[in-house]
């Protein structure tokens, strides 16, 4: 099969969750810890009700030069395909088949060595993925232009922000020509003018003829790059096919989702705990929106521990995913770039009415310091539907008028012309 890139069988992989993430270990620690694991198999056994499957019986195949999306909500076990073709991690069953050189970039600065230099992890990574020097160094310049990072070439990486670590993390996996691209939301971190830098560049790696494979909750950014769609539901393959149909089918899974609870992350100075869309009396949605009513949004959060310059942050988005609009706490009340003390915080967002023209939103959350670190995301996390029964835009049934905005425009009208 020489036009396959990957394929996919029947992988599962199983986690066990609420366990202690452990350190690495020397060789006498883990031999020690192999012995005693002989031992502790009846008490492994007793905490089964304890595990989980990220995947379950999941199958696909990719063709040499196919840009395939893989999309799905929070928990859908997107990043673990990645990270199991990847070799990061192995499936509990089933098997991954890659065919060829692989590059990727999964999360901030994977594959980077804190103690290295850039100029060093470039090095490193383009050897990791079978590189020769002379290779390097011909891309060595390009890589290092579009990371924006020259200033700091031969400065240790652990000394770099999360923003310098994803550019070079970025650039190093684009430009280091692997045959196989695995991306997984890299557009989630960065500025607009990034974002937009990525976005080409992973136009030209597609149109180079390479395979791409990109994890994204940023529908408009699938909709451009892929010529197929994996929707991932439950660890599952709901869909696979068409790009269009695919974006449908998981937004439409959700549609009018308006009272969410999330799982709490007590390592996060910042968590969300609540989102829910209520009316505009202030009581929880049970149903469509009127726009000429008006809405809340009621967001409920917990800062686990004390942090200075937090923002939090909503965006609305269009049903193809693009961002119609965006809020965030500090725009109206910039005290909050100071201190926050530990403890659970509750917000009201007011929306007015004729705002919003029909059709289905979603709603993003974000936490985290502005151009520093990103603590908190849940993309997509809350659905509602704005409907138009009651305003002069919605009155004919069947003939309403497109565009997400309602907002009433005055018409003013000169004196008739006439002439002279």
């Amino acid at each position: 099969m020489p036009n396959l890139a990957i394929r996919v069988d029947n992988i599962s992989k199983r986690y066990r969750i609420g366990g202690r993430q452990e350190r690495y270990k020397t060789f006498r620690e883990s031999f020690s810890h192999s012995v005693q694991s002989v031992f502790n198999r009846s008490r492994l056994n007793r905490t089964s009700e304890n595990l989980i499957w990220a995947l379950k019986d999941v199958s696909f195949e990719v063709q040499s030069g196919e840009v395939i999306g893989i999309i799905g909500r929070n928990g859908a076990g997107k990043s673990t395909i990645l990270k199991i073709l990847s070799r990061i991690t192995k499936p509990t069953s089933g098997s991954a088949r890659v065919y060829g050189r692989v590059g990727s970039l999964l999360e901030v600065g994977t594959g980077f060595h804190p103690e290295l230099t850039g100029r060093e992890n470039i090095y490193l990574n383009g050897a990791i993925i079978g590189m020769k020097r002379t290779e390097i160094d011909r891309k060595f310049d390009e890589i290092v232009a579009f990371a924006e990072i020259d200033k700091f070439l031969d400065t240790p990486v652990k000394r770099y922000s999360s923003g310098m670590y994803v550019r070079l993390a970025f650039s190093v996996a684009a430009h280091l020509e692997p045959e196989i691209l695995l991306v997984d939301e890299v557009l989630a971190v960065g500025d607009a003018a990034f974002q937009k830098k990525c976005l080409g560049k992973m136009g030209e790696v597609a149109g180079g003829g390479r395979t791409v494979l990109f994890v994204s909750h940023n529908m408009a950014a699938v909709r451009r790059l892929c010529t197929r769609v994996i929707y991932l539901r439950d660890g599952q393959i709901d869909f696979i096919g068409d790009t269009l149909t695919a974006i449908d089918t998981y937004l439409g899974a959700y549609a009018r989702q308006l009272n969410v609870v999330f799982s709490p992350k007590p390592e996060l100075p910042i968590r969300i705990h609540q989102l829910e869309i209520r009316n505009s009396n202030g009581q929880p949605a049970d149903g469509d929106i009127e726009t000429s009513e008006g809405f809340r949004i009621r967001v409920t959060y917990d800062i686990n521990y004390p942090i200075r310059g937090v923002h939090a942050f909503l965006r609305i988005h269009l049903p193809e995913g693009d961002t119609l609009l965006s809020t965030g706490d500090a725009d109206t009340a910039p005290e909050r770039l100071g201190e926050r003390s530990p403890g659970r915080y509750v917000a009201d967002i007011s929306f007015p009415p004729r705002l919003l023209g029909e059709g289905n939103y979603s709603i993003t959350w974000s936490a985290g310091v502005p151009f520093q670190s990103n603590y908190d995301v849940e993309f997509h996390a809350v659905t509602f539907h704005i409907a138009d029964f009651k305003t002069s835009r919605g009155e004919f049934i069947h003939n309403r008028r497109p565009g997400f905005l309602a907002l009433d425009l005055n018409w003013i009208y000169m004196n008739p012309v006439t002439d002279t």
